[in-house]
């Protein structure tokens, strides 16, 4: 049984700092691409990062300099270091593994940037 488990959301100030992570069991994360993707209240959810299983990045333009995706195959993790967190930074933070037709999420994390 494939399993995304996202930890490290939680209260924050703007301009705060929080690294999520995202284990996984059942899969080998090395061969898949992994994202972070985030949807808040009465949103669609958006893609925030990507890292191939290469390593490439991509990131999007609204939280470009201030986050960054990266991935420890060794412990089958991956992370979204985030930092000068703003308001509009609050949402659910969920991790995705792809891999050809292959496509598991996890459960989400919830991240609240507030004064």
């Amino acid at each position: 049984q494939v399993q995304l488990v996202e930890s490290g959301g939680g209260l924050v100030q703007p301009g705060g700092s929080l690294r999520l992570s995202c284990a996984a069991s059942g899969i080998g994360i090395s061969i898949y691409n992994m994202a972070w993707y985030r949807q808040a209240p009465g949103k669609e959810r958006e893609l925030v990062a990507t890292i191939a299983s290469g390593g490439s990045t991509v990131v999007a333009e609204s939280v470009k300099g201030r986050f960054t995706i990266s991935r420890d195959n060794a412990e089958n993790r991956a992370f979204l270091q985030m930092n000068s967190l703003k308001l509009e930074d609050t949402a659910v933070y969920y991790c995705h593994a792809t891999l050809f037709r292959m496509s598991y999420w996890g459960q989400g994390t919830q991240v609240t940037v507030s004064s």
